[in-house]
């Protein structure tokens, strides 16, 4: 699975996923530090690549344009240096991969993991 962190995740977090198997790129690398989240979900798609936040801004940005895709990971757990963070992105990609892979919004909080299938509306709930 091809993953896209976005700015506010701790670069770092790159190399622990690629050492894990994952291909993981950081926004910042891309030249899209300053990048629209718009501009990032557009990116995404281009690429098939998962995008992992702490924006909320993803979820309501894919309700409003009805998207099936990308799947976005948002991890609503502050704080968390790049080790921690690529363990909680790892926990996410164990439970909800099969839901990544055809269009899902994840919330992860310290003591859930929340699925919900793309398109908002289109298919029932999941719940991890």
């Amino acid at each position: 699975m091809k993953l896209l962190l976005d700015q506010g995740l701790p670069r770092s977090a790159k190399w622990h996923l690629e050492t894990a198997g994952f291909d993981a790129i950081h926004v910042g690398e891309l030249g899209m530090s300053t990048a629209t989240d718009e501009q990032i979900l557009d990116f995404a798609v281009e690429s098939d690549r998962v995008v992992v936040t702490l924006d909320a801004d993803f979820h309501s940005l894919l309700a409003e344009r009805s998207a099936q895709a990308p799947s976005v990971i948002r991890i609503r757990i502050e704080g968390l240096k790049g080790p921690e963070a690529a363990i909680t992105i790892l926990k996410v990609l164990t439970v909800a991969s099969d839901e990544l892979e055809t269009g899902a919004a994840v919330s992860v909080t310290t003591s859930n993991v929340r699925v919900r299938l793309l398109p908002f509306g289109g298919r029932p709930n999941q719940p991890k």
